[in-house]
């Protein structure tokens, strides 16, 4: 079995489906479970959803409406007259989100996410997965909610691997090829999780560790897995071969092409992974596999943004220390926040973190009553690995005010304000 991983811009309309089939047509799709993401900027729509929902009742109706004919649209591309049925099939999915809403008034925010969001990549692979048949290609859609097992951590889901690999493995028992949904699982309740933003890869990874897949291959809009992103760095290059442990480190400190969890499973069974153009499918991309650790040995340029930085320091000018710093973190837990990097000394100790539950506020009232709070939102982390001089210097020359420098031996990481 081969695992492949379709991103939502290789299926934002009905030009980009048809070229996913032609893809697998070249590439060959017998004995491959295919994992696709939400069609171009679905999550964001639905996520503008979400965000209505809260904040005016009055106006999710229409924004669910807007992203349920964008959906019409490309069926009716696809199909034409033939539609009816694949259209009432996506109609389900959304008139199930509308009741959803309509009858839950008081649900947590993050449980209403998952509800809401899911539903891109429930619709895509349903069009996918009928488009191939209407091609002449057998296929089974695979429900990602029954084989992947997790928590009830929403938006964020830790994996139940064991009662995961049950179920894995008895759907796909039997079947050549098989369509399913990346980022989706289901909590012990039955209500829908997600594995964190980008985490179609993860669930790529979860798939073939369980079937201890031939390969891994992700499909992007750029030609492999590159030393910078191209939309913020120009004459970017293209790297050849990555080892596990590079990847992962790549992909902890924030490298866009790889999610950051789909790495450790993978590694575990030796499974190659692949990142390649779908757009030029005969290219041969990056490997992620062991072997050298880069190649080229190049600096990559890594950009986290909307960033918080928090300085911190005692009110009586005493050291901060083991039991502070422990004091710190378990506020950070508690208040579900991403420390991105530390700095500290003698009387100081300073944190750049990423809000992604918008509990800011509590956090800071919390530090408060212990230490002098200095905060900086809106701030960009931006990493080198493998940094030389001129990495140094085209970092310092490029970006705003520097307010933290940090270097290890492969490492230099920079929090910046960016200047307008």
């Amino acid at each position: 079995m081969k695992v492949f991983k379709f991103g939502g811009a290789s299926v934002k309309d009905a030009a980009g489906v048809k070229n996913v089939v032609n893809v697998l047509q070249h590439t060959g799709f017998q004995d491959t479970l295919i994992v696709v993401s939400a069609m171009g900027k679905t999550t964001n729509a639905l996520e503008q959803v979400v965000h209505s929902f809260f904040e005016n009742k009055d106006k999710f109706p229409h924004d669910l409406q807007m992203v349920r004919e964008n959906h019409q649209r490309i069926i009716g591309d696809l199909f034409h007259s033939e539609s009816n049925e694949i259209t009432n099939k996506v109609d389900a999915f959304f008139d199930g989100i509308l009741d959803f809403l309509n009858a839950n008034d008081a649900e947590e925010y993050s449980v209403v996410y998952d509800q809401v969001v899911s539903v891109g990549e429930l619709v895509s692979t349903t069009i996918i997965s009928d488009y191939m048949q209407y091609q002449g290609m057998e296929n089974h859609w695979l429900d990602a909610r029954e084989c992947i097992k997790t928590d009830a951590y929403f938006r964020d889901a830790n994996l139940y691997w064991t009662e995961t690999e049950a179920a894995v493995q008895a759907a796909v028992a039997g079947k050549s090829t098989l369509i399913s949904q990346g980022f989706i699982g289901s909590a012990p309740n039955g209500m829908t999780t997600t594995l964190g933003r980008e985490g179609s890869d993860y669930s790529a990874a979860i798939f073939a560790y369980v079937l201890e897949a031939e390969s891994v291959t992700i499909w992007k809009d750029v030609p492999g897995v590159l030393n910078g992103d191209p939309r913020k760095f120009s004459d970017t290059v293209l790297l050849h071969q990555i080892s596990y442990r590079e990847a992962i480190e790549l992909a902890f400190y924030g490298a866009s092409v790889i999610h950051p969890k789909t790495l450790q499973p993978l590694q575990r069974k030796e499974i190659p992974l692949y990142v390649k153009s779908f757009e030029n499918p005969e290219d041969p991309g990056t490997a992620v596999s062991k072997g050298k650790s880069l190649d080229p040995l190049v600096p990559c340029y890594i950009v986290k943004n909307d960033q918080t930085l928090l300085k911190l320091s005692s009110k009586d000018f005493s050291f901060i220390v083991e039991e502070n710093i422990s004091e710190i973190f378990a506020l950070l837990h508690h208040f579900q926040m991403r420390v991105e990097m530390i700095q500290n000394s003698a009387i100081s100790f300073s944190i750049c973190i990423y809000n992604k539950y918008n509990k800011l506020a509590p956090l800071l009232e919390a530090l408060k009553t212990k230490f002098k709070v200095q905060v900086e939102e809106g701030v960009s982390l931006y990493t080198i690995r493998h940094f030389d001089k001129p990495a140094i210097n085209f970092i310092k020359n490029k970006v705003g005010i520097i307010l933290l420098e940090q270097r290890t031996l492969h490492m230099a990481q920079f929090v910046v304000k960016e200047q307008d």
